[in-house]
């Protein structure tokens, strides 16, 4: 099976128009004809089942058989995280977050950031990528680089999925040696975890989080790389609720 993605589709849809870049992809490399069946996703959960009719490189349209909507994670978790100095070790993160399962991504601009610059668009074809490769009907959300401590000052709450659920766990992974929790033992039904840079977080970015309600966690017993604490980060949020 393969997963091509149009956002532009509803759960009433019997016909889709497919944007260019998927349908030259359909066309050109995969060689993909008029009868062939395909399956797409808008990356909100949809899956559309059905048969090319027009196999135009610029605009292929498929003819619906079925949609299904698949049901979400029970839990919601959103990582902000420094960009690593190294592009393609925050692209393997990226990927394979995507992979594993996460809602939401934010890149973080920290005082002892080696990136500060990020391509956005580049990340986003990324994400996409690997959404496609695990056949999941969900993409991630990701969001503009945003500097630390206006990131933590900003109120946030729980998104609309999960608002009626009741456990909202914000938390600061860093290596300064201070009291800190299993994150384990914080996982709930939304999951804000803050990862930083090589250097790892300043002292005053960790008093900062602290202040707003975040909470220090452990990783692990030793110290991990960015990307690491990253994918170690996402993978204790998915499997916890399933124990």
């Amino acid at each position: 099976m393969q997963l091509f993605l149009e956002p532009n589709f509803t759960f009433s849809s019997t016909s889709i128009s497919i944007n260019a870049v998927e349908s030259r992809h359909i066309v050109k490399v995969l060689r993909k004809q008029a009868g062939d069946e395909l399956v797409l996703t808008n990356g909100k959960g949809l899956l559309a089942n059905g048969v090319l009719i027009n196999a135009h490189p610029k605009n292929c349209v498929l003819a619906v058989t079925n949609i299904q909507e698949k049901t979400p994670s029970i839990s919601y978790l959103h990582i902000a995280i420094a960009p690593t100095k190294a592009n393609d070790r925050f692209e393997w993160f990226l990927e394979k977050a995507t992979e594993i399962g996460i809602q939401e991504i934010t890149p973080l601009l920290c005082e002892h950031s080696e990136r500060r610059i990020i391509k956005l668009e580049r990340y986003q074809k990324v994400l996409q990528a690997a959404m496609k490769q695990s056949l999941s009907p969900f993409l991630p959300k990701l969001n503009d680089l945003t500097s630390f401590s206006d990131f933590v000052s900003t109120p946030t709450t729980p998104s609309p999925d999960n608002a009626v659920k009741s456990k909202f766990s914000k938390c600061i992974a860093h290596c300064e040696d201070q009291p800190k929790e299993k994150l384990s033992q914080l996982i709930g039904s939304h999951n804000l975890i803050l990862i930083g840079p090589e250097g790892d977080f300043s002292t005053s970015e960790i008093d900062l989080a602290l202040k707003k309600g975040f909470k220090a966690v452990s990783l692990s017993n030793s110290r991990l790389r960015t990307e690491t604490a990253g994918i170690v980060a996402c993978h204790t949020a998915n499997l916890i609720p399933d124990l």
